[in-house]
């Protein structure tokens, strides 16, 4: 039978090779202000997000981090967003501030007919010419009449024998232009998209466009603030705090051994230093930052690891009572190895669906499966080969301290 209990050191050197550089890390974040270690998104630190799509075609996402670069931006990030109505670049900015609203447009000014001043003037010719037709010899023509709202000369429009005028002005009715309509500002149904223009979201426009072509659409456009993201923060900690104390609850009254529940909360904590210090590495060499959904893998990986090792505890419990006076260490070693095959293929086929979102999975979510794939896989080593010997590693603590104290009782009779 093999003996995973008698290599629990080799186990937990392991684990430090895993955990240690990346808390490395972690500490030099913080002592250096974010320049090294954990690098946050805007969700943590504020910012902008704009999304936007060219009509020339889709840059490179490196020519636009140059263009931001240059902006005084490079603290930013670009990524491409596919939807089904096409591909817009995703920007993740300091924060620079929203465009202003656009104008409420005014509704189109009503319409009353009123006659013009050649109209006028044509009525007033066509009256005076019925009130008087001897003075002019004849009654006035309608193509005199039609003469005169055309502007036509004076000598025209008193002569009886006009023509009518092949391409006559038109009539009063018709003069008033056609009522304007507002031009769109944003995307909505036929309107025109406008870039901002004013603002340093207005010169980012302008160095864009004059760079990859004019910007014809946006996807949508988000500003959080610092207060905002400092509320994300503290929700984040309690809900991984509270977790964390729940765990170690539940696990104490259900195998009523505070012992189980406090390795079983040291494996946990193995885990999420492995993450986060794995991310940590990764935002110092490849700039990799850590966004909301990040918290929410945390807490998948933290009920994952916590399944693994509830698993191997209950099956300690059942040999405990079937191999009564054997060595603890022995029956955990019974366990862990009845347990194994189960844990090993459970953690698998959630690695393999896992490894083919990292792969072929949009980019939006690479950070979130990554945490995901790392932590699963964390937990499942953790369980096995730290929860447990951690347990057998206290349970011989105790003995010996018991053993001690009895001997010093004996002594002392």
């Amino acid at each position: 039978m093999f003996d995973l209990i008698g290599k629990r050191r080799y186990f937990f050197l392991f684990s430090a090779i895993l955990t240690i550089p990346g808390l490395i890390f972690i500490v030099l974040g913080v002592l250096t202000s974010g320049q090294y270690g954990l690098k946050f998104s805007i969700d943590f630190t504020g910012g902008t997000i704009w999304e936007i799509h060219f009509k020339n075609g889709t840059p490179d996402p490196a020519a636009v981090q140059q263009v931001l670069d240059q902006q005084g931006l490079a603290d930013s990030s670009v990524t491409i967003v596919t939807t089904p109505s096409g591909e817009y670049v995703s920007m993740r900015l300091p924060e620079i501030g929203l465009r202003a609203p656009a104008p409420t447009p005014t509704p189109p000014p009503s319409y009353t007919f009123a006659p013009s001043a050649s109209a006028s003037s044509s009525a007033a010719a066509s009256s005076s010419g019925s009130a008087s037709p001897s003075a002019s010899g004849s009654s006035t023509s309608p193509s005199a009449s039609a003469s005169a709202s055309a502007g036509a000369s004076p000598i025209a429009s008193a002569s009886p024998t006009a023509t009518p005028s092949p391409t006559p002005s038109a009539s009063p009715s018709a003069s008033p232009s056609a009522s304007p309509s507002p031009s769109g500002s944003g995307t909505g149904s036929g309107g025109t998209y406008t870039p901002p223009t004013q603002g340093k979201i207005g010169e980012l426009a302008t160095a864009l466009e004059a760079q990859f072509g004019p910007i014809d659409g946006e996807l949508s456009q988000t500003s959080v603030g610092p207060i905002v993201s400092a509320d994300t923060i503290q929700q984040a900690v309690l809900l991984i705090l509270l977790g964390s104390v729940g765990i170690l609850l539940w696990i104490t009254v259900r195998f009523r051994d505070v012992r189980m529940g406090a390795t079983a909360l040291a494996a946990l904590l193995h885990d999420v230093l492995v993450v986060v210090g794995t991310f940590a590495i990764l935002g110092t060499f490849f700039g990799t930052q850590i966004d909301a959904l990040f918290v929410t893998a945390m807490l998948t990986v933290i009920g994952f690891s916590v399944h693994d090792t509830i698993v191997v505890y209950d099956r300690i419990r059942e040999n405990r009572s079937r191999h009564a006076g054997e060595p603890f260490a022995a029956i955990v070693n019974h366990s862990l190895l009845q347990t194994l095959g189960r844990s090993i293929t459970t953690s698998l086929t959630v690695v393999i669906t896992l490894s083919a979102l990292l792969l072929f999975g949009g980019e939006a979510i690479r950070v979130f499966v990554l945490a995901l794939l790392i932590g699963i896989v964390s937990g499942t080593y953790s369980s096995i080969f730290n929860a447990s010997p951690l347990l057998v590693v206290w349970h011989e603590w105790d003995d010996r301290r018991r053993a001690r104290q009895l001997a010093l009782a004996r002594a002392g009779r």
